[in-house]
């Protein structure tokens, strides 16, 4: 599933290709018919991203994206491909075309509608202003596992399973931490960490979490295979201590952890 700095990098790249501009919407697949028949030769007037949702505002209202597991966007220059498979949406302006495929989400919401589900949602470390205090409330007073309440998005927005392993490296803690036990300098070393990650995953539309001098090749980009801690990794060398990096389900995916490094 994308996370959060794959989000707000379509944000930013739908600003570049929609805002200000008039868009013929249409919904080849018919899932969305009704609700592209009402943005259909309508302005989009902004782009928005919070955690792992994408927003087009129309006037007073909201195109609401969650893209899941399996939902793609792509995009190019006008003239758009002539539509094929499961296109749930498709937008055109006199320059550039944007399709959606396959998101758990794509709905139509009112301004108040959409706040309803903003207040469901954690803070976003990638937005300005983001309230860390609520999340360090949260998970200090929780019982459940840190690992647990990384993924949880009414705790903290954007944060998928990626981040969550290696940030958790990054700072010595054990997945299996519950909240309440985290130390408030470390929980908000954590906060202060996923805000440089994020963006730069952002800028690199890539996530790389690895230092230069615990990757194998430190010079240059980093490589796929150097670019995390233990994501990915089970069974082999933890890059940090040489031990054996495990994993186990949690939060309904896998998480990957140091058992030397992390206790």
């Amino acid at each position: 599933m994308p996370e959060g700095h794959t989000i707000h990098r379509l944000a930013r790249r739908h600003r570049t290709l929609l805002v200000g501009r008039r868009v013929a919407a249409s919904s080849p697949q018919g899932r969305f018919a009704e609700g592209a028949a009402l943005i259909d030769g309508q302005v989009v007037d902004a782009t928005d991203a919070w955690g792992k949702h994408l927003f087009h505002r129309y006037d007073d209202l909201w195109l609401h994206v969650h893209l899941g597991l399996f939902g793609t966007f792509r995009d190019g220059g006008s003239p758009a491909p002539e539509p094929r498979g499961a296109l749930r949406l498709l937008l055109t302006t006199d320059e550039h075309w944007v399709e959606l495929r396959g998101p758990t989400a794509c709905d139509l919401m009112t301004g108040p509608e959409r706040e309803v589900l903003l207040d469901r949602l954690g803070p976003d470390p990638l937005r300005p202003g983001a309230d860390v205090d609520a999340f360090t409330t949260r998970v200090a007073r929780s019982r459940a596992p840190i690992g647990t309440l990384l993924m949880d998005q009414a705790v903290i927005a954007g944060v998928g399973n990626v981040y969550r392993a290696e940030v958790l490296l990054r700072h010595d803690t054990s997945p299996f931490t519950p909240g309440r036990e985290v130390d408030p300098t470390t929980l908000r070393a954590i906060w202060d960490d996923l805000v440089v990650l994020l963006r730069a995953g952002v800028m690199a539309g890539r996530i790389v979490t690895t230092e230069p001098e615990d990757r194998e090749r430190p010079n240059g980009r980093p490589r796929r295979v150097d670019a995390h801690y233990v994501y990915g990794r089970t069974g082999l060398p933890c890059r940090r201590c040489g031990s054996e990096v495990r994993s186990a389900p949690m939060a309904a995916r896998t998480v990957f952890w140091c058992p030397v490094c992390q206790v």
